[in-house]
C-alpha cells in the first residue's frame, strides 16, 4: 500500500495517508488537521480533540488512527503509524518502552457519530517490568506506578485477552477488604498487581505481555474489533447508524488522575441534560481515573469537593468548557483529568439530553447569542406538549407517600414496572406485556439490549455521568445510579432496601425528578411545561408580513 507524507516541517511527518480515510494523524497544537479532514476520517473524538488543541486548550498530544482503517485493520502495520509514534515521543521527551524514561498512552476509540462506552478504552499502555521502575523514579510515585500497572493488567485482560472482569475485582476484593481502592498504599497494590499477573496467566493461559510495542499492537488491533462487539452493533442499529463507516483510534500520552494530591478524573456536561437548566453538571472522583467515573463500575460525587478544595482548577474548567460551548455552538460533554493541579481535557462532544433539555438549551443557546433562530428551530422541531409532558409523583388522599430508599438521578421522568435482574427476564415480561425496571449492580453498557426494553435502570453502583447512564438519557428512560441502601441478591432473584425485601417481578417506581425510590405503583401526576411551550411556540411561529405589520 502506498502511502503520502504530508510534511509539517522539514523533520516530521505530521500525517500518513494511504486513502481518503486511511490516515494516521498527530494530534497537537502546533499541527494543523489535514485538508479534507472531518469526523468521518478522524472519528468526531480526534476531530474535536484536534480543535481543542488548535483552540490552545490544555489537550495532551497523540496521534490518530483513522477510520478507514477499521475494515481493513489486519493490514494496518506498525510502519503506517510508527512516525505519528516518534512525533508523540518526541514532543513529549519519552519513549514508548524506554527503561529509564517510559512513555505510558491511552489507546481509545471514536467514531464519526457519538456511540458512549459501546467501543473500548484501554489506560497506561507501556507499563511493564522493564519499565515500571524507570516511571517509579522519573515521577518518584511508587503508588502511581503500581496503580496504574494493575490497572493495566485488568483492563488488557478484559478488552484484549476477553477475561471476565469479575476475576479481577475479585482479586481486588480479597486484597482491600473494606478499605477504598484509592486509598490503599503502594504495597497492598503490588501484591494486587501480582495477584493479576497470576490472574492472567491462569485466565488467558499465557503471560501478561511484557514488551510496550507488544501492548500497543494489541490494543489497537482490539478497539478497532470492538466496533463489530454485540453491545455497539445492537446499539447502532437502534439508532439507524450506517455498521459501514467504522471507528478511529485515538493514541494520546497518559496523564494521571491517580497521582494523589489536588489529581483526580471527571466527567460533566455544560448544562444540566436532564432539565437543561443553564449549570454544569459534573461527576469528578479524587485520586481516580476517568474509567472509574463512566465505566458504570464505580460510584462518584458531583463537583463540590473539586471547587471546595481547588477553586482554581475548577474555574479553569468553567472557563475552558463555557469556550467549548460556544465554539461547537451546542451543549457539550465532556472528560477531564486533574494531574496535581493541571487540568487536561480529554474529550468534548455534543451531550445527549432528554427533549425537555433540548428544548430549553436551544432556546437559551438563542437568547445567548451562542446559535441562530434557524439552528434553535431545526433542533426543536417535532418538540410539542406531548413530547415535553413531565410526570411527577403524586400524593395519595393528600397525604405524602414515603420512599423506601434513595440514589442520584440521571435523568429525571417516573417510572414503573416490575422488578427484573438481568435480559431474559426482561424480554420475557416486556413479551407478556408488563412494564420493567431494570435493576443492576452497575451502571455498564453491556445491558443496552436490556435497557431498551426497560422503562427505567436502577443500579447498586455507578455515576451519573457514566456512559451507561448516558445512554438511558438518549433512550429517555427514568434512570438512578449508585444506590447505596439496594442490595441484589441474584441467587434468591430478590433485591433488598435496608429491612425491605422484593422479589423479581415486584413493582417498584423510580422518580428520577426526586431520586426517590417507592415500593409499588404510585399515583403518577402529568403536567407541561407551559412557559417553555410559548417560547418554543414563538419561535416557531411564522413571521408576519411586513406590510400586515
Amino acid at each position: 500500500m502506498n502511502a503520502r507524507v504530508e510534511q509539517v516541517d522539514s523533520s516530521a511527518a505530521a500525517s500518513v495517508l494511504t486513502d481518503e480515510r486511511c490516515v494516521v494523524h498527530m494530534i497537537h497544537r502546533d499541527v494543523p488537521l489535514p485538508p479534507g479532514s472531518g469526523p468521518a476520517t478522524l472519528g468526531a473524538k480526534a476531530w474535536n480533540l484536534a480543535r481543542m488543541a488548535a483552540l490552545g486548550l490544555p489537550v495532551p498530544p497523540g496521534f490518530v488512527i483513522g477510520t478507514g482503517w477499521c475494515v481493513q485493520a489486519q493490514a494496518l502495520e506498525d510502519g503506517h503509524w510508527h512516525p505519528a509514534l516518534e512525533m508523540l515521543e518526541q514532543s513529549c521527551g519519552l519513549r514508548l518502552g524506554d527503561p529509564r524514561h517510559p512513555l505510558l498512552v491511552s489507546v481509545r476509540s471514536g467514531a464519526p457519530v457519538s456511540m458512549p462506552g459501546m467501543m473500548e478504552t484501554l489506560l497506561n499502555i507501556g507499563l511493564s517490568a522493564t519499565t515500571l521502575p524507570g516511571f517509579i523514579r522519573s515521577t518518584g510515585h511508587p503508588r502511581l506506578a503500581w496503580d496504574a500497572y494493575r490497572r493495566l493488567i485488568a483492563g488488557y485482560g478484559e478488552v484484549v485477552a476477553s477475561i471476565d472482569a469479575a476475576h479481577f475485582e475479585a482479586d481486588l476484593d480479597e486484597l482491600r477488604g473494606q478499605t477504598d481502592e484509592r486509598e490503599l498504599d503502594f504495597s497492598v497494590l503490588r501484591a494486587l498487581a501480582e495477584r493479576h499477573l497470576d490472574t492472567y496467566r491462569r485466565e488467558a493461559g499465557e503471560a501478561f505481555p511484557q514488551d510496550a510495542h507488544e501492548q500497543l499492537r494489541q490494543a489497537i488491533a482490539a478497539v478497532f474489533v470492538s466496533w463489530s462487539s454485540d453491545k455497539a452493533r445492537t446499539y447502532r442499529t437502534m439508532h439507524s447508524i450506517d455498521h459501514r463507516i467504522g471507528t478511529a483510534v485515538t493514541v494520546q500520552r497518559m496523564v494521571f488522575g491517580n497521582a494523589g494530591g489536588l489529581s483526580g478524573a471527571g466527567v460533566g456536561f455544560t448544562r444540566d441534560p436532564s432539565s437543561g437548566e443553564p449549570q454544569p453538571w459534573v461527576d469528578f472522583l479524587f485520586n481516580a481515573q476517568g474509567e472509574d467515573v463512566v465505566s458504570g463500575r464505580r460510584s462518584a460525587l458531583g463537583h463540590e469537593a473539586l471547587a471546595a478544595v481547588a477553586p482554581a482548577v475548577w474555574q479553569a474548567l468553567l472557563d475552558a468548557t463555557a469556550r467549548l460551548e460556544r465554539t461547537f455552538g451546542d451543549m457539550q460533554d465532556f472528560e477531564f483529568t486533574v494531574q496535581q493541579g493541571q487540568l487536561h481535557l480529554l474529550q468534548t462532544r455534543k451531550g445527549k439530553r432528554t427533549p425537555l433539555a433540548a428544548a430549553r438549551i436551544a432556546l437559551d443557546l438563542l437568547d445567548e447569542g451562542v446559535i441562530e433562530a434557524h439552528t434553535a428551530a431545526e433542533r426543536t422541531r417535532g418538540l410539542d406538549a406531548r413530547a415535553l409532558v413531565q410526570r411527577r409523583i403524586g400524593s395519595v388522599d393528600g397525604a405524602p407517600i414515603e420512599p423506601i430508599a434513595h440514589a442520584p438521578s440521571a435523568a429525571s421522568g417516573v417510572a414503573c414496572g416490575e422488578i427484573a435482574l438481568d435480559e431474559p427476564r426482561a424480554r420475557a415480561r416486556r413479551k407478556a406485556g408488563a412494564r420493567v425496571i431494570l435493576v443492576r449492580h452497575d451502571a455498564e453498557t453491556r445491558d443496552i439490549a436490556a435497557l431498551d426494553l426497560a422503562d427505567g435502570l436502577l443500579t447498586c453502583r455507578g455515576a451519573r455521568t457514566s456512559h451507561a447512564a448516558v445512554v438511558a438519557r438518549q433512550l429517555g428512560k427514568v434512570c438512578l445510579v449508585g444506590c447505596e441502601a439496594l442490595h441484589i441478591d441474584e441467587a434468591g432473584r430478590a433485591v433488598q432496601f435496608g429491612e425491605r425485601v422484593l422479589t423479581e417481578g415486584a413493582v417498584l417506581t423510580l422518580d428520577g425528578n426526586e431520586g426517590a425510590i417507592y415500593a409499588g405503583a404510585t399515583a403518577i401526576v402529568e403536567t407541561v411545561p407551559e412557559a417553555l411551550l410559548a417560547r418554543l411556540d414563538a419561535l416557531h411561529r411564522p413571521p408576519v408580513p411586513a406590510a400586515q405589520a
